[in-house]
């Protein structure tokens, strides 16, 4: 393990983090576009984004070693694999003098709930927290082993 790969780790996720704090933000602000992208030739209101955060893989070797105790299981961090759309429904809200209402008066508003983002907001937030309390750590641990060899 290289000495520097703790704070390689730290450092992919608050990378991570600050990329979900963002698209949070987006979705917040976007909570009431009805009118975001045009779709087969109409306008679909904004949809809600997520992302997607996965390990960064190492080696299968690696870990095949670690399987068998034969090395130290050694972790890579985390990525972003996407921001992918949430799929669920858009809320229809009967709104007859809304510029965007149909023929049937219902409003087709975001699917972005801001009671839920804000939850989610609030574990970014307190996930980046943890990460830098992390990373001063190991900055720490690094800085009394260099004081050692004075």
């Amino acid at each position: 393990m290289s000495v520097f790969q703790s704070l390689n780790i730290s450092a992919s996720a608050l990378t991570a983090q600050r990329l979900r704090m963002d698209v949070i933000s987006s979705n917040i602000a976007n909570a009431d576009t009805t009118r975001a992208r045009f779709v087969n030739g109409e306008w679909e209101p904004y949809r809600r984004k997520m992302v997607i955060i996965e390990p960064q893989s190492g080696s299968f070797s690696g870990y095949l070693q670690a399987a068998l105790g034969r090395a130290e299981a050694v972790g890579n961090g985390v990525r972003v694999r996407e921001i992918a759309d949430d799929p669920a429904p858009f809320k229809l809200v009967y709104d007859p003098d809304h510029p965007d209402a149909g023929a049937d008066g219902y409003v087709r508003l975001p699917n972005v709930e801001p009671l839920k983002e804000m939850v989610d907001l609030i574990g970014a937030t307190r996930s980046y927290e943890a990460n830098v309390t992390a990373l001063n750590a190991s900055k720490g641990m690094l800085m009394k082993a260099l004081e050692i060899g004075k």
